[in-house]
């Protein structure tokens, strides 16, 4: 589901009764108003809808995190929508605190631990050429006016690549980055700690356990230069397409017309939600989506004749990068799509297995829109199932 749809399907019923909700919280005021945490999600929607709550008050989140959230109230479900009064990333437009009804708090439970998260690896040779063609992208969008000096507000999925852009970033000649995204990164912490980036809007933070030490440690220096939001508001497609979003998702695969798999595995083996990559990439200014060009030490190529199965047509896909290059697919046909991205994006040992299958395909396809041999699409992942590698 894409997450800004969460929110909106449990206020219709589709989720089903919410009996109990265990919702963290950094504490709580005199006058019953909840401090949210490191963390805003979808809290805001389960405190409403859930018959009983139970608190649990986090005594490890710093206390100055009160003031850095905006807790918004102002969603309906149509027809009684409005628009949502957010123009910049850094406004404000609600409250900093949870409301809840006290007859509902049934207990509350005192902790003191830190979120559960692994260490993201340092950037390896790979991932810092796939930054370098994204900067190098950027720069061409800013000579050619389709870009500010200053680009705009910044959406990262979550991993290594995507902290690899990240730390990219930082070491470019951009200044006064902004971010309008769902979860804060070690990458974005980095820019905030050197000035690149002024501010960043989020629903939570992904952090590594040594950045999260240290944020928490030093949070009064960050509330100024961070907003933390409810999820349906991180990832509204409203604010998405409003703000101009530069959307910087990965992949799992894509095939050679851009069409991008995100979640599953041979098209089966589920390794991740699809998350908000779909909010963003939709309604994104512009929509990157990034990856080695291959997996397992090259068995996989991340580039295929087919995707197994699809999170993002090639119309939400304007730019595919790989260690290889970038692809720029604005404006360009689906036979346009498909040379650009084997010559750019796919890695040496399987350019000449897709230029074959591509040359193939345009003199034996049904129709030449999108040339397609279905006998073929997908036999390289059954050849991976089959040998353990996608190469012949």
């Amino acid at each position: 589901m894409h997450l800004s749809q969460v929110a909106p399907m449990a206020w219709q019923g589709f989720l089903g009764e919410l009996d109990t909700a265990l919702i963290e919280i950094t504490g709580i005021t005199e006058d019953g108003l909840l401090i949210p945490s490191s963390s805003v999600g979808n809290n805001k929607t389960w405190l409403d809808r859930a018959k009983n709550i139970i608190l649990e008050v986090n005594a490890w989140q710093n206390e100055a995190l009160e003031g850095i959230h905006d807790i918004y109230y102002g969603t309906a479900l149509p027809p009684n929508r409005v628009p949502i009064p957010l123009v910049r990333p850094d406004d404000r437009i609600g409250q900093s605190y949870f409301k809840v009804d006290p007859a509902k708090v049934k207990a509350i439970v005192l902790t003191d631990s830190p979120d559960r998260n692994l260490p993201f690896a340092a950037p390896d040779d790979v991932a810092l050429r796939i930054a370098g063609h994204l900067i190098e992208f950027f720069e061409h969008e800013v000579k050619r006016g389709r870009l500010p000096e200053n680009l705009l507000p910044l959406q990262s999925g979550v991993g290594n690549i995507a902290n690899a852009v990240l730390t990219g970033l930082n070491g470019s000649r951009f200044e006064n980055l902004t971010a309008y995204t769902e979860v804060i990164q070690d990458g974005m912490v980095d820019m905030l700690n050197s000035g690149k980036m002024r501010m960043a809007s989020a629903t939570s933070f992904s952090l590594s356990p040594e950045a999260a030490a240290l944020m928490n440690q030093n949070m009064a220096f960050y509330r100024d230069k961070m907003i933390l939001r409810p999820q349906e508001i991180s990832n509204h497609p409203e604010l998405v397409r409003r703000l101009g979003c530069i959307a910087m998702n990965g992949l799992i695969e894509a095939d050679i017309y851009g069409n991008v798999n995100s979640t599953h595995v041979m098209g089966s083996r589920i390794q991740n939600g699809i998350g908000g990559s779909g909010d963003f990439a939709r309604n994104a200014y512009v929509s990157v989506f990034m990856t080695p060009s291959v997996a397992k030490g090259g068995k996989i190529s991340a580039i295929v004749p087919q995707a197994s199965h699809v999170d993002h047509i090639s119309q939400d896909v304007q730019v595919i990068v790989t260690e290889q290059g970038l692809a720029d697919l604005r404006g360009l046909s689906p036979k346009q799509k498909a040379e650009k991205i084997i010559e750019n994006c796919a890695h040496p040992d399987y350019q000449p297995l897709l230029r074959d299958y591509y040359k193939r395909a345009r003199e034996h396809s049904y129709g030449l829109q999108s040339p397609c041999l279905p006998s073929e699409a997908l036999s390289w992942h059954q050849r991976f199932i089959d040998t353990g590698s996608m190469l012949p």
